[in-house]
């Protein structure tokens, strides 16, 4: 290169060429050349928890209904199959009651308010090797080669009838993650397409005579989802408010709680007073400290002398503007509004908490990023308790007694001593956006605009909570402008922006399509 310039190019291409190679054979997938130098000269890596840290294989753990915690680690499928067996394991132990009518209205509530189905679909690969196996013959033998049309039908028609056999916790479902462990849990005690064909979601014809669905879908922005269902059992029954419509509502513990007034207790509805509100919070503080997380469920149903199945005009287009202030109450300073439906006022049926345990070795791969000097910031979307129990266990938060928040609320510190103090801190995404707000009027080359955030990640550990899609921008460029090479790590749709505005980003191979092409890199 020194005698001759101009192949300095062909040189480092090269370099980088072979070291992509490389990394392929480690399952790294380099799309973009240049990030694999930017990779060696990352000083900060902001990490989404869900799905990138942890498994994403959620199991439902524990239940809150009817002023109880029950453990509903274990599936009452799993349970049977092992009762059948010659000698079953004592320890493998039912806590929950299918005779409870509290338990039951939850399991109900989870298949009503929720829209992921089982779902499975075999892929060309999977067909070639279950083909493989019945010949007898070596899968590699058909690498490149493609199956006549029949034999490749026979294939996927038979896995498919295999997959169905499986255990419901183990079939594939099409679908949100938390979602998944839902349902295959409530699978085993009431069947999800028969209760969702029984209540089905209301449609009606709007002014265009066209089917309106009566559904919010979930966001990363609202954290909850809703379904308006048709419950009745008898036809023509609609004087019976038990047989009219119903809204089903599930989300962030903090979003459902904040909308309701009563309480599902022995089967009735009744004053959703502090204490029973303050013994619901203590039960989330406790499954978030376990690292799980935690949804909500509530329902309201539906006078229908005024929600009239045939006539009334849900508005599920501009709901927002009256069924999303934070300053709103009660359901009926939005009543009079065309269109309108109880969006406060609800009745909180239960709280159920999900397990998504860690990757292998994740901690030890934080450990050795620390070691060599990389910063580590986990970026999520769970509550705070959660994002700390999981940050503790990957090696993020080494030391949890010495998190400011810690300090402040549970030691009593005074905030400036705790801040000296502390090595880390857990920040709420609420916290975020109120600081952001108030520096809105400030010019964008203002030296002071986003100190706040240039604080937080100054200390050694830290953690986002409750994040949107947006924070996790201001936050990528807050590490940049702190003088980070930033990389970001994610695998949902909501991690994409960040993927995309980071030096590099890297997308986990079991992700969204949206990730995977707004990053760099491919786990």
């Amino acid at each position: 290169v020194a005698n001759v310039p101009e192949g300095l190019l062909a040189t480092v291409t090269v370099s980088l060429a072979l070291t992509a190679q490389r990394m392929a054979q480690k399952m790294v997938l380099v799309k973009n050349l240049e990030s694999v130098e930017t990779l060696g000269s990352t000083s900060c890596i902001c990490s989404d928890k869900t799905g990138t840290l942890t498994q994403n294989r959620m199991t439902v753990s524990h239940m809150y209904f009817n002023r109880k915690i029950v453990d509903a680690s274990v599936n009452y499928e799993m349970w049977q199959l092992e009762q059948k067996k010659e000698k079953p394991d004592d320890k493998m132990e039912v806590n929950y009651d299918l005779n409870d009518s509290a338990f039951q209205n939850l399991v109900e509530a989870i298949i009503l308010g929720t829209y992921t189905i089982f779902n499975y679909d075999a892929t060309d690969e999977e067909a070639k090797q279950l083909y493989a196996q019945m010949k007898g013959i070596p899968a590699a033998s058909l690498e490149g080669k493609e199956l006549s049309v029949q034999d490749m039908k026979e294939m996927k028609a038979r896995l498919k009838v295999a997959e169905e056999k499986l255990p419901f916790i183990r079939r594939a479902c099409k679908g949100d993650a938390s979602e998944t462990g839902l349902v295959q849990f409530a699978q085993a005690i009431k069947d999800l397409n028969q209760t969702r064909k029984t209540f089905p979601t209301h449609v009606y014809k709007n002014e265009a005579n066209k089917d309106t669905e009566c559904l919010i879908p979930f966001s990363s922005d609202i954290k909850f989802n809703m379904f308006i269902r048709n419950m009745e059992k008898v036809q023509n029954l609609s004087g019976d408010m038990n047989d009219n419509l119903c809204i089903f509502m599930k989300g962030a513990p903090e979003r459902i709680l904040n909308r309701c007034s009563k309480i599902l207790i022995g089967g009735q509805e009744v004053e959703f007073t502090d204490e029973l509100r303050n013994e619901v919070n203590e039960a989330n503080a406790q499954f978030g400290n376990l690292g799980e997380r935690v949804l909500a469920f509530a329902r309201c149903t539906l006078d229908p002398s005024k929600y009239t199945k045939d006539s009334y005009q849900f508005d599920m287009k501009t709901w927002k503007t009256w069924g999303n202030q934070k300053d709103t109450k009660s359901a009926q300073e939005y009543a009079d509004i065309e269109g309108s439906y109880p969006m406060h006022d609800l009745t909180l049926i239960g709280v159920v908490s999900l397990n998504d345990p860690p990757r292998l070795r994740v901690d030890l791969s934080v450990q050795k990023c620390r070691s060599a000097g990389i910063k580590v910031i986990m970026v999520t979307g769970d509550q705070p308790p959660t994002a700390a129990a999981i940050a503790n266990k990957v090696n993020i938060i080494k030391h949890p007694e010495r998190e400011f928040n810690h300090m402040v609320k549970d030691l009593g510190m005074d905030p400036d001593a705790a801040w000296e103090q502390s090595t880390g801190i857990v920040v709420h995404g609420d916290e975020l956006a109120k600081m952001h707000l108030s520096q809105a009027n400030l010019a964008d080359d203002d030296p002071n605009k986003g100190n706040y955030l240039q604080r937080w990640i100054s200390k050694p550990e830290v953690v986002f909570a409750r994040t949107t899609p947006s924070q996790k921008l201001l936050i990528v460029d807050a590490c940049q402008k702190a003088g980070h090479v930033v990389a970001v790590t994610g695998d949902g749709v909501n991690d994409s922006p960040a993927i995309k505005k980071a030096d590099i980003g890297i997308a986990m191979g079991s992700g969204s399509d949206v990730a995977k092409n707004a990053a760099d890199m491919l786990l």
